[in-house]
């Protein structure tokens, strides 16, 4: 009986639950390619969530006459969604081989991604300054300036954790944040989808681009329900010990 269930396994799919979801939904196959964890079990609901915010946000703008400040809006959907290519592409990653070429992938997208919206962040700073506009005074402009500092936070433990271990004493020690860096990363991902829907209540989108925020909001719970069923416990050390 153990050798039915033996063959009835997928080859290189680890035995470990993800949160939500069947048996090695979440796992990359061993000797399939990077790119399958993009949309591996439930990550094509997050990437139609992903791609329908881009094309709500480019929607609105491109069906306005362009400005400086258009290009804010374009870089941090843009932004949004590499972040979330970054997190489906290291998701599913759970042998040694996958997870080293999957963090490689997921630090580059995560740095295009952040490049992207620090330019945004520097465009609406200088276009409120030109206007002189008040700063950081509506609730997605908050939002946004608190995920902001969380993003670069999170970058920085990222890269040193895992380029420089040694300025954490060692590797090991560098290892002992990584579930720290992934509860962090999914938090501050829930940041930027707030962020997104909460542009809808700015005079700016009420006056002039119209984007709706229920339209934002499913867009967002698509995300996060392609996402969460593929968290996998044991990669924040909950499931240690466990046979």
């Amino acid at each position: 009986m153990s050798q039915n269930i033996e063959e009835r396994r997928v080859p290189g799919v680890s035995e470990e639950e993800p949160l939500l979801g069947e048996q090695g939904d979440a796992s990359l196959p061993e000797g399939r390619p990077l790119y399958n964890n993009l949309v591996l079990g439930t990550g094509v609901l997050a990437q139609a969530g992903a791609w329908i915010i881009v094309a709500i946000v480019w929607g609105a703008i491109f069906s306005q006459n362009l400005m400086l400040f258009s290009a804010h809006p374009l870089l941090n959907s843009s932004a949004l969604l590499f972040f979330i290519q970054a997190t489906l592409v290291l998701q599913p990653t759970h042998t040694a081989k996958q997870k080293k070429q999957g963090t490689y992938v997921h630090s580059a997208l995560n740095t295009t991604a952040l490049l992207a919206a620090i330019a945004g962040l520097v465009i609406i700073y200088y276009n409120k300054s030109a206007h002189n506009g008040v700063h950081f005074e509506s609730t997605h402009a908050i939002l946004g300036l608190t995920t902001y500092v969380l993003v670069l936070i999170q970058a920085l433990v990222g890269v040193t954790a895992f380029f420089a271990p040694g300025l954490y004493g060692g590797v090991d020690n560098a290892k002992s944040l990584y579930k720290y860096h992934r509860i962090s990363g999914y938090l501050v991902l829930g940041m930027m989808l707030a962020t997104v829907c909460a542009a809808t209540t700015t005079t700016y989108n009420v006056n002039v681009l119209g984007m709706q925020l229920w339209a934002l909001i499913v867009s967002s719970v698509l995300v996060v329900a392609g996402l969460l069923p593929r968290v996998r416990l044991s990669k924040f050390g909950w499931l240690a010990g466990r046979s």
